[in-house]
């Protein structure tokens, strides 16, 4: 979605993220390189098993679980690809859809994540594989009224299981905490 499309308030949010010029804003961290085909070791269906901290940030260390499946699809001969989650539990059902791009220029990934629910494009995530198999993402974005890191990490544990671990830190890098644990093994 071009940043005009977003609401002023989303737009500066997007800006702000991936330029890091805000005035106290954490700074991305420096992340791996990519190449345009990171993703083609998760090209296909797989079966989710997924823990979602329930109040990230707060103190509490309470989590739900989750089940289904991620399908991932190739776009642009494999320079972008569409994952989709669709997955259930004691709170509900969780639908997600993340939007990968490539940028050649920059040799980095761009994660555009939405969730069902709010049916918003998340701030976008920024990273790569560096050549291995762990992938390192992060973004700044505002959460619970303040500016936040966010991490996401991407381990392929071979060619038939990979995890997922998204963590927040409120300290600037400092420390992390682990919000969304997600473990995919091939269908």
């Amino acid at each position: 979605m071009p940043l005009k499309l977003l609401n002023p308030t989303r737009r500066a949010a997007v800006l702000m993220a991936l330029s890091g010029a805000a005035a106290g804003a954490p700074q991305l961290p420096a992340t791996p390189v990519g190449s345009a085909h990171d993703f083609d070791f998760e090209l296909g269906s797989w079966r989710t098993a997924l823990r979602r901290r329930l109040k990230p940030l707060s103190g509490s260390d309470a989590w739900t679980e989750y089940s289904g499946t991620t399908v991932v699809r190739p776009v642009w001969s494999g320079r972008a690809n569409l994952v989709e989650l669709d997955v259930t539990g004691p709170k509900g059902q969780l639908q997600g859809l993340s939007l990968r791009l490539f940028e050649p220029q920059r040799q980095r990934w761009t994660l555009n994540f939405s969730n069902a629910a709010s049916g918003e494009l998340a701030t976008p995530m920024v990273g790569g594989f560096g050549g291995g198999p762990r992938g390192v993402f992060y973004s700044v974005e505002e959460y619970d009224g303040r500016q936040i890191l966010v991490r996401f990490v991407i381990d392929a544990e071979g060619a038939d299981r990979c995890r997922f671990e998204q963590a927040f830190s409120a300290d600037a890098g400092m420390t992390w905490e682990s919000n969304w644990i997600a473990v995919d093994t091939r269908s």
